[in-house]
Formats: structure tokens, sequence, C-alpha cells
């Protein structure tokens, strides 16, 4: 019995090995099929050199271009030449013969005030226009008390205006006659009026820790009235002589700065680059990149040393190209 028990589990080694061939079988087809899907899921990321991915991108020429720098400030517009007008007299005003915008002559009798002080001889003093040219204020409304230090109203040369600004005190060292400035009003909005510095105060106001100046219309303009609000854009200085580009296009580890630079074949090149002025995200670029060369703009978060590009904005101008012939 025990040779026969012997003899059939002899026989029976066949079997069991086929069995664990197949078995080993099974599990190195799936250890490869696993390692061929988690290689596909971990492999490296597109767009390196060598990589077989196309990343869309634009791009733009470099050029020489001049940058502004400016100052945006408020101001009001006034008449370059006003003066208040006082009476001789306390009292009372009983007759106002102007309103705002009036236009009266030089000696013309504005408004009547009443002294009306007791143990005095009654009478009403005139009040006498000083100069030509229109009430620029509100003149003060009758049986309103005043003095001789009260102005009733303001006469100005509105054919002749100015705008008063005032720049905070750490751009007093950039301020100067002579200036360009851009001047909007809330009526014209898209409208830009040129004038340039003509005065510069010669002190800091201490409360608001300002400076004043004047600027003077380049021509006149009848839609500009006195009294309305200004807006200034007051050029301060011209950054020229180097190329340019947007300081969002250029990549920064740590301090220094890159651009990608495009190639022939469609690939391109991470180049460091030094940067000098920037103004409303336009920067120069002071050495790494020369003028007429091209660079990413847009999309250069996924680029690297060498990668493949797809340049939409050539693309672009192809089509709109096509579309003109």
């Amino acid at each position: 019995m025990q040779g026969v028990e012997q003899l059939n589990k002899n026989s029976n080694k066949p079997k069991y090995l086929a069995f664990a061939v197949i078995i080993i079988t099974i599990a190195a087809t799936a250890v490869a099929v696993y390692q061929i899907s988690y290689g596909k899921k971990n492999a490296a990321p597109a767009g390196g050199r060598g990589g077989g991915t196309v990343v869309p991108v634009k791009t733009q020429q470099l050029q020489v271009e001049t940058l502004h720098g400016y100052i945006s400030t408020n101001g009001e517009v006034e008449s370059r030449n006003s003066v208040s007008v006082f009476p001789d007299v306390s009292g009372k005003i009983i007759s106002t013969r102007v309103m705002l915008g009036s236009t009266v002559r030089k000696g013309e009798i504005i408004a009547y005030v009443d002294p009306n002080v007791p143990g005095e001889y009654y009478r009403q003093s005139p009040v006498y226009a000083p100069i030509s040219g229109s009430i620029i204020t509100k003149p003060l409304e009758n049986g309103t008390t005043v003095n001789t230090n009260t102005a009733i109203a303001i006469i100005g040369d509105i054919n002749n205006l100015q705008v008063t600004a005032s720049v905070p005190e750490r751009f007093v060292s950039v301020l100067k006659t002579g200036l360009k400035a851009h001047v909007s009003v809330e009526a014209y909005p898209d409208v830009v009026f040129p004038a340039k510095v003509s005065r510069v105060s010669p002190v800091v106001d201490s409360k608001s820790r300002t400076k004043d100046i004047v600027l003077l219309f380049d021509e006149r303009d009848s839609r500009v009235n006195a009294g309305m609000f200004a807006k200034v854009v007051l050029f301060t200085e011209d950054y020229a002589g180097e190329i340019v580009m947007p300081l969002n296009s250029l990549v920064q580890n740590g301090d220094k700065y890159y651009a990608f630079t495009v190639n022939g074949d469609s690939t391109v090149t991470k180049r460091e680059v030094t940067i000098g002025k920037a103004v409303d995200g336009i920067v120069q670029i002071t050495s790494g990149l020369v003028a007429g060369e091209r660079v990413v703009v847009q999309g250069q978060t996924s680029l690297a040393d060498g990668s493949k590009i797809q340049d939409l904005s050539q693309e672009s101008a192809s089509g709109e190209s096509n579309e003109h012939k």
C-alpha cells in the first residue's frame, strides 16, 4: 500500500507543476499590466525636452519702446484770474443782482447791503464788481449777514481756465514746470484734454502732506467749465532705450527672472533676463534678450527648456491675413 500511495503522489507532481506555472504566468501578466498603467499615469510632465506633447502658447516680438511714468491725482477746474467780492460795510444782503454764471463788467453793482446798525444813518450800500468777468460761485442769498471779510461772490475769467491738483509728498522730487498731463472730466470721461504744469507750489502742506500744482490747458475747449471735478494723469518721466514685455510673462525663481524665447523649430529656450523699470505691468528688459526675438507671453507656466509649442498668435495673425485677401 505504501508503494501505491507513493506512486500516486509521484503521478500528481506534473499536475501541481502545471498549475503553479499558470498561477505564476497570471501573476506576472498582472504585474506587467500594472507597471505599464502606472508608468503612463506617472510619466514625466508633457513639455519637457524630448517630450511629445505640444503646448499652445501666445508670443510677441520684442521691440524697443518708451515707457511713460505717471502719477494719477484729482483736481478742480478753476478760472485763471478770479477775484472775491467783499462789501464795504457789515450788515445783511437785501438785494442780489447776479446769479451763478452771470457776466459782469468792472464797476457794475452786483448786490446791496443794509448796514442796519442802531444809531447809524440808514442807507443801502452797493457792492461793486472789481473786475470784468463771470460769477463763478453761487452768490450769497438775500438776508445773509455779512461783514467786510465775507465774500459775497467770486468773479473770474471763464475763458481762461486752469486745473489745481494736489500731489502726494512722496512724488514731489519729480515735479517741475512743463510736465505734460492728460485731464478728463466726468461729463466727458472718454475725452482727454492735454495740459501742462505751469506752476509748482514751493511748500508741502503739513496737514495733507501734498504739494499743489497748477496746470494750463493746451487749447481752450467749451466743454470744460469752471467748477468741474478733474482727473489728472501727470507724466513724470520717460524710460526709453530698452525692449519691453509684460511682467507677468516672466517666470520668477527667487530673485531671478526668466523668459522663454521661441526657436525656429517651434521649441523654446529658457533664458535668464534682467529687468528695469515697470509701468502698468510692462517691464523693461535690460539684458538677456534682444529686439526682434520672439518670446512667450502666455502659457509660459506649462513650459520647460526645450518644450515644443503651438504659437496661437502666429496662427491668429495668419487667419486674419487670409480673411482680408
